[in-house]
């Protein structure tokens, strides 16, 4: 087991503690180990076998044991039973927005409850009011929370089903029965949350095809299996449809299956109004729906389709009836941006706040990868929680990244690092003084306490826009997808407001936050906005997120000239610098 998966077990010991009532101190261990763990520089394999693990500051020998139990077996017997002794209630009651382990324990102390929906019946009778620290306002709250699990229960992140879909794809690519295959639906137009994983597979023996997908790995149950269709339940409880086809219908059935509902109706009526028939099957020489093979018309690929219909090829990330069809007509869809055009992130941690690793192994990590540059823009003094740096640490930091960047130039290394801040924007201010951010390569400012007025929140944003050495705004509405609302913020003024200052936007590439939303980038690209499409990176493997970013950056219709780190560090510096010399 890795320590970072070991570091989330003892989070979770940690919170069942204080649901048990244990003593605090023994609950922050946990929490201190988990922290210790995450900013290991060493490996953690080396550390147990060594022995050394009881040494570490924060890690005493009863969690070195427990540690190294993980670590070599994979289990530990302790978390096993703890998780046991609560009821399964109880954790489903902490992943409601807004309660944690203290309230849960009081109204399971105090009034017995112990499910989801006990408790939302209590509230709704106001009976939670009576607690000492909860009241109406408390009860409204959860309420909503319960709500908003409820309407998102059958939702997942794009990435996790990514994660699903992929090795299973790769193992149809495989089969020797397979003539084609692709992910089809809301997974293929890389839409942030999806509720499902469509596979799409060509095949002269869909038998085969039927019966290897359903023994796949990590399956957990099968839905429903029939002579060209299976469903089953994969991990996280996602639901996997497979469809095999004809290779003849089979650029038909991609298309079909990955449009979304407005966008197919368009595809439909468009072939309607040239006498022709689309659907699945095909497209035919037919004013009513058929399924006559004389009749269709021969297309082997998606793009066939597009053309007789008189459109230029439309990605799938653009299928869904947002103007793709005006400038299919045109010949102006865009050479949308590809992952691979990104040089590095402008928005990254490091172990000096809340990131796991040091500068160094940042710095090899991601010039492994070919990246030009990294960011390090740790939290601001504001942000206590998570370890944020003051003055005095930054200067530090500066001097770190200098030195670090010195030793790439004697290995003749052309990475860098860069120096800089995730700085908080404050009511009235933000967290660091100009002179200070001057000295900077990158000024992200972010919204992390936000309040409950738009005007406020938008004045606030708009305010940091300003600042000549703020480069960019990061995750604008702090949403959290499927965990948390966005803030309220008019966008549109935000938008105008970076539009007028040079001010860069954030497409935060974090799964849970994708924000600025897709929706709105083709009105901050029209505006002149730039993109910055960052992973927010906490650990070196979210490198991984600029991929998932790109997919959103995508469906905004951005190309690699609208995206700020697609270039190369020469011209990127430059970049940074205009807004400054402005002042």
């Amino acid at each position: 087991m890795q320590k970072d998966e070991i570091a989330d077990i003892l989070k979770e010991i940690g919170v069942f503690l204080e649901l048990k009532g244990e003593n605090p101190f023994k609950t922050r261990a946990y929490q201190n180990g988990a922290r210790t763990l995450e900013s290991l520089t060493e490996p953690l394999a080396k550390l147990v076998e060594e022995e050394r693990l009881g040494d570490i500051k924060g890690i005493g020998k009863a969690l070195a044991e427990k540690i190294t139990e993980l670590a070599t077996t994979g289990r530990l017997a302790y978390y096993d039973e703890l998780k046991a002794s609560i009821p399964d209630g109880l954790i489903a009651m902490l992943n409601i927005p807004g309660l944690g382990p203290k309230k849960v324990k009081a109204v399971y102390n105090k009034l017995g409850i112990e499910t989801v929906e006990v408790l939302e019946q209590a509230c709704k009778d106001s009976k939670l009011a009576e607690l000492p620290g909860f009241g109406k306002k408390t009860e409204s709250k959860i309420l909503e929370g319960i709500e908003f699990r409820r309407n998102y229960a059958s939702h997942h992140h794009v990435s996790a089903a990514l994660n699903l879909a992929e090795p299973i794809l790769e193992q149809l690519r495989a089969h020797p029965d397979v003539i084609r295959c692709s992910t089809a639906g809301s997974l293929r137009r890389h839409k942030e949350i999806v509720r499902d994983i469509d596979f799409l597979v060509s095949s002269k023996n869909p038998e085969s095809i039927i019966g290897f997908f359903t023994d796949q790995a990590g399956i957990l149950s099968v839905s429903a299996k029939g002579d060209t269709k299976a469903s089953v339940i994969l991990e996280g409880g996602i639901q996997g449809d497979l469809r095999v086809v004809s290779d003849t219908e089979y650029p038909f059935a991609q298309a079909y299956f990955t449009g979304s509902k407005e966008h197919n109706i368009a595809m439909r009526q468009r072939a309607i109004a040239r006498g022709l028939r689309l659907n699945e099957y095909g497209l035919f020489k037919s004013t009513e729906e058929t399924r006559d093979p004389k009749l269709r018309l021969d297309c082997k690929t998606e793009e066939d389709i597009f053309a007789a219909l008189d459109l230029a090829y439309i990605p799938p990330e653009l299928r869904e009836d947002k103007g793709e069809f005006d400038a299919g007509e045109a010949g102006k869809i865009p050479r949308l941006i590809e992952w691979t055009n990104l040089k590095g992130s402008l928005h990254n941690h490091s172990n000096w706040s809340d990131g796991a690793e040091s500068l160094e192994e940042i710095a090899d990590h991601m010039s492994g990868l070919g990246c030009g540059y990294w960011a390090i823009t740790d939290h601001s003094r504001a942000s206590f929680q998570a370890n944020g740096l003051d003055e005095a640490r930054l200067r530090k930091q500066i001097a770190e990244v200098a030195r670090v960047n010195q030793q790439l130039e004697a290995d003749g290394n052309p990475f860098r690092l860069l120096s800089g801040i995730e700085v908080d924007i404050l009511k009235t201010k933000l967290d660091f003084d100009d002179s200070l951010l001057a000295e900077l390569d990158v000024v992200v400012a972010s919204l992390h306490v936000a309040g409950s007025s738009e005007a406020d929140n938008t004045g606030r944003l708009i305010a940091a826009a300003e600042n000549p050495n703020v480069h960019m705004l990061g995750h604008l509405t702090g949403r959290l997808l499927l965990r948390r609302e966005a803030y309220p913020v008019n966008q549109h003024a935000v938008i105008d407001a970076c539009a007028a200052t040079g001010t860069w936007l954030e497409l935060n590439a974090n799964p849970y936050r994708f924000d600025l939303d897709w929706r709105l980038w083709q009105h901050a690209k029209a505006k002149g906005v730039k993109c910055v499409i960052n992973t927010d990176a906490h650990r070196n493997e979210h490198a991984g997120f600029l991929r998932l970013g790109t997919g959103i950056a995508r469906k905004g219709w951005l190309t690699a000239n609208d995206v700020i780190n697609t270039l190369p560090l020469p011209k990127l510096l430059k970049e940074l610098g205009k807004k400054r010399n402005k002042k």
